[in-house]
């Protein structure tokens, strides 16, 4: 797996990236922005917020809206609206500084899983149709009455998993688990940041149904 670091201390860049070659990755590591956006595209990027040249976050908005690469961003910033702002511009993940080298190797574990879905013998998994809205796992491309639709991964990665079994309530625990982490302990504003996105996306706020109180669905008919 080719993994682009993006960060500017040598400190931190430094052994992170022998680490991770040792561990088996391909590693290219970028001081800025600029060259983060000129790099040539890698299987993932651990993007560092503080940059000298450009912020972090016009650098994560700008890698989304040309490709689907997992992003994980590494920041400094504890605050929650910073968190959620970065989910909802495409990142995969975050860690915070400072963090263990186990957790890190984790995170990418798990975000390359979800990037990835396949079924138990190994094949991606089908398309999954629901009323007007089409998922293709395999092509990570959405469709609604034949039209594609641009997700971010995360919304994707949501609407998919309401999409494998339209109908059924989900809750709000099962989802953030499922499409975020298994250890997820942020906000879960980002849920409803999402749901709101997917809804306009979608063209039908119907399509989504939020069963109060416990979670939401998608539903094979809107009112």
């Amino acid at each position: 797996m080719r993994v682009l670091v993006v960060e500017d201390d040598a400190s931190i860049a430094e052994p992170l990236t022998s680490g991770l070659e040792r561990q088996g990755y391909v590693v290219q590591w970028v001081a800025t922005g600029a060259d983060a956006l000129n790099a040539p595209e890698p299987d993932l990027i651990l993007l560092d917020l503080g940059l000298p040249d450009l912020d972090g976050q016009v650098v994560c908005r700008r890698l989304r809206e040309r490709s689907n690469v997992p992003i994980i961003v590494v920041t400094a910033r504890s605050d929650e609206i910073d968190r959620v702002t970065l989910l909802d511009l495409g990142a995969d993940d975050y860690i915070v500084k400072p963090f263990g080298f186990r957790e890190l190797t984790a995170r990418i574990r798990a975000v390359t899983r979800r990037a990835s879905p396949a079924t138990g013998s190994g094949e991606p998994t089908s398309v999954l149709a629901v009323g007007p809205v089409t998922v293709d796992r395999r092509t990570r491309r959405v469709t609604v009455d034949g039209t594609e639709v641009t997700l971010t991964p995360k919304e994707f990665d949501l609407l998919a998993y309401l999409a494998e079994d339209p109908g059924a309530v989900r809750t709000r625990d099962q989802i953030l688990r499922a499409v975020w982490d298994t250890n997820w302990w942020g906000s879960t504003k980002t849920l409803d940041v999402h749901v709101a996105s997917l809804r306009k996306k979608l063209g039908d706020p119907d399509l989504i149904e939020t069963v109060r109180g416990v979670g939401y669905r998608l539903v094979d008919e809107p009112r």
